[in-house]
């Protein structure tokens, strides 16, 4: 090649350019973006969820007979007993820790609260997952005489 001169790359030769057959990339590309993106949201859900009260006695609003009442919370996730509480709320806007029955299972938390006279009570829980997140609620209730 005698006498051929090489001009130099330019921006021409990093253009981007249509390739035959390139539309089935771009759908596989699609599938892949879409596949990606349900793997994400699968694997940051678990991340998200705190713990929540399924089930509760005495139920939120409930009405009940006193002076002695159990108290059950169960969650719908595994909590850790050693950094979750209950407290009682009393009519007369005092307060009392509850201490934790042993043998709950591993999503519940379970108490006696003795001695309570006919009134308005809640019960504030705060509880720490097993994925780190601290949640905490109130269920107000009842107490009226046997």
């Amino acid at each position: 090649m005698r006498g051929a001169r090489h001009r130099g790359w330019g921006p021409a030769d990093f253009a981007w350019r249509p390739v035959p057959g390139a539309a089935g990339w771009r759908v596989g590309g699609r599938a892949a973006g879409v596949a990606l993106l349900l793997w994400l949201a699968a694997s940051i859900a678990p991340a998200g969820a705190h713990a929540i009260v399924i089930e509760s006695t005495p139920a939120a609003n409930a009405t009940v007979t006193g002076p002695d009442v159990t108290v059950e919370l169960r969650f719908n996730s595994r909590i850790d007993h050693q950094r979750s509480r209950v407290t009682l709320y009393l009519p007369d806007g005092g307060s009392r820790p509850l201490s934790q029955a042993s043998g709950t299972t591993p999503d519940a938390i379970g108490a006696k609260a003795l001695g309570l006279a006919p009134g308005a009570y809640r019960l504030r829980w705060q509880v720490l997952a097993i994925d780190g997140h601290i949640t905490r609620g109130d269920i107000p209730f009842r107490v009226v005489a046997p």
